[in-house]
Formats: structure tokens, C-alpha cells, sequence
């Protein structure tokens, strides 16, 4: 029988099958290296694109605030314009009303009395003034009383008051609410 050595070829054989391995297990690390670093580089640029898609949006949300301000500034100036219209509409179609209660206020002042002062608050006119007598204040107030401009008068103090030796007066202070006549509420 033939002896025939198998070793060698064996242990050949081993060697490059080591080989082998070692240049996969080499090829392997290189490509996961690589597929990490490419997978690393993919994350990066879409993580940097998303950062700058937020930038725009930031942006953009700081132009919108901007313009919301502005829109608030203009809807406050318009309430503003609006305001001053709505007053000076007043004014024009009181206008006319201020003239009649002056107009009124003479008319029905009787003799030996005078006003020292008229003030108005809302639609309530405060009288201050001096008669000769109880009796010209009481004349005053039925002649209020029966305008059509004015309501419910009411007396709130009389005094007497002696201004020399023969001339005595009475100063009065009333409140009369203005009221408009009817004929006029009807053509407005």
C-alpha cells in the first residue's frame, strides 16, 4: 500500500480558506464602515434640510406676526376713525339742538331773573342764578315746565341774600332734563 501525505495539502488548503475569511471579514468592516459613514452622511444632510426648512418657517411665522401687529394697529386707528366720525356726526346733528335750548333758555327767563350759569351733562342742564323774588323762580320753572325742549325741572336750593341795603335777591340753583319735541323726532 501506498503511503500518500495528505498534510500539506490540508494545511494549503486551511491557509487560504484563512485567507479568505480574513479578506471577507476585511471586505465586510470596509463595507459596514462605508454604508455607516454613507448612512451617517444621509442623516446629516437631512437633519441640515429639515434645520433649514424650520429657518423659513421661523421666518415666515415672524412675517406673519409682523403683519398681525400691523393689521392690530390698523383695526385700532379704524375703531379711532370711526370714534371721531360717530362724535362728529353727533355734533353736526346736535348742532341745531344746542341753538333751540339757548333759544328756549330766553324765552322762557321771565323778568327780574338771570342766569349766572348753565352747564350740561348729558341731557341734564344745571341752572344757576338770581331773581327778584320765590315768586319769578317759580315762574321760571312752570315756564320750563311747558316748553317742549324741557322736563321735569327741579329746584334744589333758594337763597336769599342781601346784596346792599335795599336790593335783596334770591340766588337758585335747579336741573332741567332736555327733551325733544315731538314733531322734530318724528322727521329723524
Amino acid at each position: 500500500m501506498a503511503r500518500i501525505n495528505l498534510l500539506p495539502w490540508r494545511e494549503e488548503r486551511r491557509e487560504e480558506r484563512r485567507k479568505r475569511f480574513l479578506l471577507t471579514l476585511t471586505g465586510v468592516v470596509v463595507g459596514s464602515v462605508g454604508a455607516v459613514f454613507i448612512a451617517a452622511q444621509i442623516f446629516s444632510t437631512a437633519i441640515e434640510h429639515q434645520q433649514a426648512r424650520n429657518d423659513y418657517i421661523g421666518k415666515q411665522i415672524a412675517v406673519v406676526d409682523e403683519r398681525i401687529k400691523q393689521i392690530s394697529e390698523l383695526k385700532a386707528r379704524r375703531q379711532q376713525l370711526v370714534e371721531r366720525m360717530r362724535i362728529i356726526q353727533d355734533l353736526q346733528g346736535n348742532r341745531q339742538v344746542s341753538g333751540r335750548i339757548f333759544d328756549q333758555l330766553a324765552r322762557t327767563l321771565p323778568d327780574g331773573v338771570y342766569f349766572t350759569s348753565v352747564k350740561m351733562v348729558g341731557k341734564t342742564l344745571s341752572i344757576s342764578g338770581a331773581a327778584e323774588s320765590n315768586n319769578r323762580v317759580s315762574d321760571l320753572m312752570r315756564n320750563l315746565e311747558a316748553s317742549d325742549w324741557f322736563d321735569a325741572p327741579t329746584l334744589n336750593e333758594v337763597k336769599a341774600t342781601t346784596a346792599g341795603q335795599l336790593d335783596q335777591a334770591n340766588v337758585f340753583q335747579l336741573t332741567v332734563h332736555q327733551t325733544r319735541p315731538k314733531n322734530l323726532e318724528d322727521d329723524q
